[in-house]
C-alpha cells in the first residue's frame, strides 16, 4: 500500500471549554493511532496540542512543511478559530478535512462545552474566502463508521492530489501517425499541472533493448525468471529474450529520467525494428505499479496513475479500449488491449502469445481479467478544459461475452448509449483506465483540488456526494 502522512491540527476557541477541547484531541489522535494513520501531530506546539493563535500556527505550517505532510485534518475540538484554520491551509496548499465530533447535550445549566458544529459551519465560510477547497466529513462519534469511512477516503485524496502534482512520464516515440486522438498539450499539462514529459525517441529504447540483450546477465535473467513463473510463455525463445531484455530497457530510462509512468509507441515502427510487441514487457511494469500505456497516450498515462493512489495502490490498474458491445445482451461492453495488464489482473494464468487480434507478432498477452466490481476513470483535455469522466462497472462472469485475444474483460454498465454519448462528444476518447475497487468517491473529491470538472457518466453525484460527508 501507498503511504501518505496527514498534519493533524486540533483546533479550539477560547470561549469554549479548554478542558473539553483537549480531551477530544487526545482521543481522535488515539483514533487515528487504531487506524494505523500516520500523522503528524501539534502536542510539541503548545501546553494544550491545539490550534487556535497566529504565534503557533506560524509553528505549525513550519513543522508541518519540514515533515512534508500530505494533507490536513483540522478537527474542530470545540468551536475553533476559523482564520486561523484558515491561514495554515492556504499556506501548506495540501488538501483538507474538516471534521468535528458530534456535539454533546447541552449541560445542567443551560450551557453548552463545544459547538463543534457551529465552528465548522464559520471554518467552511472563511475557507471559501480565502479560496482554498475542502473536504467536509459530517460530525460523528469517533467510533462510528462514518469516521473511519471519512478518513479512508480523505487518504485516497491526498494520494491522488500527491501523484497528480509529482509526476513525470516517460514518453517513448512520438504518437503514432494514425492515432491524431492521443496528441495532447505537453507545455499546458506542465504549466497548469506540474506534469513533465520526458521524451525519447522510440530509436533510443530499441537501442538499450539490443544493448540489453547483448549484455545478458543478472539483469535479463531476472526478468526471464519473472515471466517464465507468472506467464504460460509460447513464443520463441528468441523473442522471448527480446521481451526481457526490453524490460530491462524500459527499467533503465524509467530510473535515468526518474518518471513514474510510461507511454510507449507501441506499433508499428517498433515490430520493424525489434520483431516483437511490447506489450508483455509493458505488462511487468503495470504489476510493479508503474504504469506504462499504448499509442503514446499520455492523458492515459495520467489516469492510470490516479485510479491506482485513489486506491492506496492496493490494486493494479488497468489500461483498455472501449471497443465493441456484446452482440445479444444489452449494457455490456468489451474493455480490451493487446496484452498490457497487470498478471494480477488476470482471473486465469496469461498466455505470452505469438499474435495479437491485430498484430501477427509475438510478445502480446491474452488473459481474461477477474469478474467483479470496478471503477472506470479517463482524465482528458482539449480547448483548455480538463475533466475527469468515471464511473463504475461489473465485471461479468454470466453471460460469458466471446473469447478475445488480448487482455480483456466484459463488462456491465448502466446505460451504455449514455456512456457512449459521455465518450463521444468529449473531450474523452477510446481509452480509460479500470481498477477493481470503487474508487468514484475518492477520484470525484480529488478533482476539486486537481483544478479539473469531476464527469460522471451514470447520474450518481448526489449518491457520491453522500458517502463522502459521510452519510
Amino acid at each position: 500500500m501507498d503511504h501518505i502522512r496527514i498534519g493533524y491540527a486540533p483546533t479550539r476557541r477560547s470561549i469554549f471549554s479548554a478542558p473539553d477541547a483537549i480531551k477530544y484531541r487526545n482521543l481522535t489522535a488515539d483514533r487515528l493511532r487504531e487506524l494505523g494513520v500516520e500523522f503528524v501531530d501539534i502536542d510539541d506546539i503548545n501546553d494544550e496540542g491545539l490550534l487556535y493563535n497566529e504565534e503557533d500556527r506560524l509553528k505549525v505550517v513550519e513543522k508541518f512543511r519540514a515533515k512534508k505532510v500530505d494533507g490536513l485534518f483540522l478537527a474542530h475540538c470545540n468551536f475553533g478559530t476559523e482564520y486561523i484554520c484558515a491561514r495554515l491551509a492556504r499556506e501548506l496548499g495540501v488538501p483538507v478535512l474538516l471534521w468535528g465530533p458530534l456535539d454533546e447535550g447541552i449541560e445542567p445549566d443551560g450551557s453548552r462545552l463545544r459547538d463543534s458544529q457551529c465552528g465548522l459551519f464559520a471554518t467552511g465560510k472563511v475557507l471559501r474566502h480565502y479560496e482554498v477547497p475542502f473536504t467536509y466529513l459530517a460530525g460523528c462519534r469517533l467510533t462510528d463508521p462514518e469516521f473511519e469511512r471519512g478518513i479512508r477516503l480523505f487518504e485516497g485524496v491526498c494520494n491522488v492530489v500527491k501523484t497528480f502534482r509529482h509526476t513525470r512520464i516517460l514518453q517513448m516515440g512520438t504518437r503514432p501517425y494514425d492515432f491524431t486522438s492521443t496528441m495532447c498539450n505537453e507545455a499546458e499539462l506542465l504549466e497548469r499541472f506540474n506534469i513533465e514529459l520526458a521524451p525519447v525517441p522510440l530509436s533510443e529504447l530499441v537501442i538499450e533493448t539490443r544493448r540489453a540483450l547483448a549484455a545478458g546477465g543478472p539483469a535479463l535473467d531476472e526478468k526471464r525468471a519473472w515471466f517464465r513463473d507468472r506467464f504460460d510463455v509460447r513464443i520463441a525463445t528468441e523473442s522471448f529474450d527480446k521481451v526481457c531484455a526490453m524490460a530491462v530497457a524500459i527499467e533503465g530510462l524509467l530510473d535515468k529520467y526518474h518518471c513514474n509512468a510510461g507511454a510507449i509507441q507501441c506499433w508499428n515502427a517498433m515490430q520493424d525494428e525489434l520483431g516483437i510487441m511490447p506489450c508483455a514487457a509493458m505488462s511487468y511494469f503495470n504489476e510493479q505499479g508503474v504504469p506504462i500505456v499504448c499509442e503514446t497516450d499520455i492523458h492515459g498515462a495520467i489516469s492510470s496513475l490516479l485510479v491506482e493512489a485513489a486506491d492506496m495502490g492496493r490494486h493494479r490498474q488497468f489500461f483498455a479500449d472501449w471497443t465493441v458491445r456484446h452482440p445479444d445482451v444489452p449494457n455490456i461492453e468489451l474493455l480490451q488491449h493487446c496484452g498490457p495488464w497487470a498478471c494480477s489482473v488476470a482471473r486465469e494464468r496469461p498466455v505470452l502469445a505469438p499474435r495479437s487480434v491485430a498484430f501477427d507478432f509475438p510478445g502480446t498477452v491474452t488473459a481474461e481479467a477477474k469478474a467483479g466490481a470496478v471503477t472506470l476513470a479517463r482524465f482528458d483535455g482539449d480547448n483548455g478544459e480538463y475533466s475527469m469522466l468515471l464511473g463504475n462497472a461489473l465485471g461479468i462472469d454470466e453471460p460469458a461475452g466471446p473469447h478475445s485475444m488480448g487482455t480483456y474483460l466484459w463488462v456491465q454498465v448502466a446505460n451504455v448509449k449514455r456512456l457512449e454519448a459521455k465518450i463521444v462528444e468529449g473531450p474523452y476518447i477510446h481509452h480509460c483506465a479500470g481498477i477493481h475497487a470503487d474508487v468514484v468517491p475518492v477520484l470525484y473529491e480529488a478533482c476539486k483540488y486537481l483544478g479539473i470538472k469531476a464527469d460522471l457518466y451514470d447520474p450518481i453525484e448526489d449518491e457520491v456526494k453522500a458517502y463522502i460527508r459521510g452519510e
